[in-house]
C-alpha cells in the first residue's frame, strides 16, 4: 500500500468512525427498586450497556432509585418517572396499573415466569452462635427473643415475612395446604387460620423496631446492634454476612418458608413519553439472558435457568416453599384482607 493509498484509507476509517458517533444515540433509564436490589442493578446495568452498545451501538446510562417497594410504588404513581419497575412484589405493580394506569393489566404476561425473572424466600440472620437457638417460626415467639422486621404497610419483604410465618402456622396445623381448598375441611382450616393470627399477633409484640425497608431492618439490626433474629431476604441476609463477615452472623434457613417472587416491568406510558420502550424492554429480556442470570445467582437471588441455579447451588438451601397463591389466593387477595386499612395486621399491630 502506497503512502497516498494509506492515507486515504486512514481518513476513510476516521470518517466512518466519526459518522458511527454521530448516530450513536444516547438513552437514559431510571429503574424505581425495592431496599435490597441495589448492589445487584450496579453490576447488573454495566453490564446490560456493554450488551446494549455492542448489539446497538447505542449508549445507555441506567439511573437507581431504592426503598420499600409499597413506597416505591407510590412514588411510581403519583408522578416519579419510572421507565422500568422491579419491584418486591406483584401487588405493588398492580397498584400502579390500577391508581397511576400507566401500564395495561397484562403486564405479568409480557415477560417468562410470571416477568419474574429470579425469585427468592424469607430466613433469618442471627448472631454467631445463635445465642437465643432459632431454628424455626415457632422460636420467633419465644420468651426473651426480639425479632427485627420491616413494615408491612411500606415493605415488600415485610409482607413476604408477615405471609411467611402465617403459612408455617397453616401448614403445621393442617399438614397438607390443599386442605385450604377442599370444603370438607372447613372447620379444621378454620381453627388453623385462628391459630395463624394468634402466632402473628404474638410474634410483632416481639418486634421493638418496624423500619420501613428490608435495607433500613438490616442497619437496625448489624449496625445498632439491636436484636436477636432478622426476618428478611435470603439474598439480604447473605449480603450483611458477606459485608460484615461470617464471624458475627449466620444464616437460619427455616424447614418451612414462602416462595417470593419480585416482579419486573417496564412502565408503558412513560417510556412511551420518553422514547426510551425500545432499551427499557430490552434491559428487562437481559435479565433471562444467562449473562443476567449469572449476575442475580452472584447477588443471591435464585435464577430461573435451571442450569445456573444448579451452578450456583451451595449458596441456596433446600427448603419447602409454597406460593401466595395456594396459600392465600394471590396478592389481591392477601393485600385486602392482610395489609388495606383496617386489615389484619392493622388489628394486631400493637404500634398504632
Amino acid at each position: 500500500m502506497t503512502q497516498k493509498n494509506f492515507t486515504t484509507f486512514f481518513a476513510t476509517v476516521l470518517f466512518l468512525f466519526a459518522t458511527v458517533a454521530v448516530y450513536a444515540a444516547d438513552y437514559e433509564l431510571l429503574n424505581v427498586s425495592y431496599d435490597p436490589t441495589r448492589e445487584l442493578y450496579e453490576q447488573f446495568n454495566k453490564s446490560f450497556a456493554k450488551h446494549f452498545k455492542s448489539k446497538t451501538g447505542d449508549n445507555v446510562k441506567i439511573k437507581q432509585s431504592h426503598g420499600g417497594s409499597g413506597k416505591q410504588a407510590r412514588a411510581v404513581f403519583e408522578g416519579l418517572e419510572a421507565d422500568v419497575v422491579t419491584l418486591a412484589l406483584a401487588f405493588d405493580i398492580d397498584n400502579i396499573v390500577e391508581k397511576g394506569k400507566l401500564l395495561s393489566a397484562d403486564w405479568q404476561k409480557k415477560l417468562p415466569d410470571n416477568s419474574t425473572p429470579y425469585t427468592s424466600t424469607v430466613v433469618f440472620l442471627v448472631r454467631k452462635g445463635n445465642p437465643k437457638k432459632i431454628k424455626t417460626w415457632d422460636d420467633l415467639i419465644k420468651p426473651g427473643v426480639e425479632v427485627i422486621a420491616a413494615h408491612p404497610k411500606t415493605s415488600g419483604v415485610a409482607r413476604w415475612s408477615y405471609l411467611a410465618g402465617w403459612g408455617y402456622i397453616l401448614q403445621k396445623e393442617l399438614g397438607d395446604l390443599k386442605k385450604l381448598h377442599d370444603p370438607a375441611y372447613a372447620k379444621e382450616v378454620e381453627a388453623a387460620q385462628k391459630k395463624a393470627q394468634a402466632f402473628t399477633t404474638e410474634l410483632y409484640k416481639h418486634v421493638p423496631v418496624l423500619d420501613s425497608g428490608a435495607r433500613g431492618s438490616t442497619q437496625t439490626f448489624v449496625q445498632r446492634e439491636i436484636g436477636d433474629v432478622l426476618l428478611n431476604w435470603e439474598n439480604e441476609a447473605f449480603l450483611a454476612i458477606r459485608e460484615y463477615g461470617k464471624e458475627k452472623y449466620e444464616i437460619v434457613v427455616p424447614p418451612v418458608s414462602i416462595l417470593a417472587e419480585p416482579p419486573v416491568a417496564v412502565v408503558d406510558k412513560v417510556v412511551d413519553k420518553r422514547g426510551t420502550r425500545k432499551v427499557a424492554e430490552e434491559y428487562l429480556k437481559y435479565l433471562y439472558d444467562d449473562e443476567g442470570q449469572e449476575i442475580a445467582a452472584k447477588n443471591f437471588y435464585r435464577p430461573r435457568n435451571k442450569k445456573i441455579l444448579a451452578k450456583y447451588s451451595k449458596n441456596f438451601a433446600d427448603v419447602k416453599l409454597f406460593s401466595i397463591d395456594d396459600v392465600f389466593g394471590g396478592w389481591k387477595a392477601a393485600q385486602t384482607k392482610h395489609f388495606s386499612d383496617g386489615g389484619v395486621f392493622d388489628q394486631i399491630n400493637v404500634r398504632k
